[in-house]
């Protein structure tokens, strides 16, 4: 970055300064010295410097996740709720169709002790389960980290392979494809069954077809939200038995109508 670069950024960085103060000062001016009105400085996106994240429009972030820097999410990918993917010191790279779902922390290593660089590779249609670290790693196209696991620096998930929940991969391992690995640290458990390759890609069109949902959700507008509310709350109690010896019916609003592919099985079946 520049030298005019780096003072539009200062100036930016002093207008939000002033944005907190004057909020404050707002505060006490009412009264309030708890500051309940404070502003959020939590940024879903943010760039360091001239290192700025590249989102596919079509993909999915939540609005409490965290993407820094050099970070790029390819298309249908979805990034849940408290995640952090952090490209500071190296760079993130995320293919289509991929999940990193809600509280994963995703990292990089800007060398390890050899001196090897170490980015986080994540590839296409992968499945990254809640609360997994993954850090300075490559996981292949149609991989499975389960929820809780942790991949060290130099790790590599060939494709179809799996990692079992809460394990620990130990920095510089390779995970084969086809085979499945857990514990502390992970070792080689067993091989994945054909239904179990079938999954991995199911999982991740099904979360593709979820965040289309949630992204439709959290793009409401204020009015919107709270006109559901009402019909929520008109809706929630209705007895159809007492509304039919009225000869009242009460159609259910189509705002209300979730879509097919995440109603309950036991819904469906009706």
């Amino acid at each position: 970055m520049g030298t005019l670069g780096k003072a539009v950024y200062t100036v930016g960085f002093w207008i939000r300064e002033t944005g907190q103060a004057l909020d404050r000062l707002g505060c006490r001016l009412q009264g309030n010295h708890a500051f309940q009105e404070q502003l959020s400085r939590h940024r879903t996106v943010m760039n360091l410097f001239d290192k700025v994240p590249v989102l596919d429009k079509g993909s999915f972030v939540a609005p409490s996740a965290s993407i820094i820097g050099d970070v790029q999410v390819g298309r249908a990918s979805s990034i849940w709720y408290g995640c952090v993917l952090r490209g500071d010191v190296n760079s993130v790279s995320i293919g289509s169709g991929t999940n990193i779902q809600d509280n994963s922390l995703v990292h990089v290593a800007k060398s390890n002790l050899a001196g090897k660089v170490l980015p986080t590779i994540i590839g296409d249609n992968v499945t990254v389960g809640h609360s997994a670290v993954l850090h300075g790693c490559t996981v292949e196209d149609e991989a499975f980290v389960g929820m809780g696991a942790t991949l060290l620096d130099g790790v590599v998930v060939e494709k179809h392979g799996m990692v079992a929940a809460g394990a620990l991969v130990r920095q510089n391992t390779r995970i084969p494809a086809g085979e499945v690995w857990g514990g502390n640290p992970a070792k080689f458990l067993r091989k994945l069954t054909d239904e179990e390759i079938a999954f991995i890609a199911e999982s991740a069109a099904n979360y593709s077809n979820l965040a289309q949902i949630h992204a439709a959700e959290n793009a409401k507008p204020f009015d919107e939200i709270e006109f559901e509310k009402m019909l929520r709350k008109k809706f929630a109690n209705r007895d159809e038995e007492y509304d039919s010896m009225l000869g009242v019916v009460r159609e259910t609003p189509p705002e209300l109508i979730l879509p097919d592919n995440v109603l309950p099985a036991a819904a469906k079946e009706k």
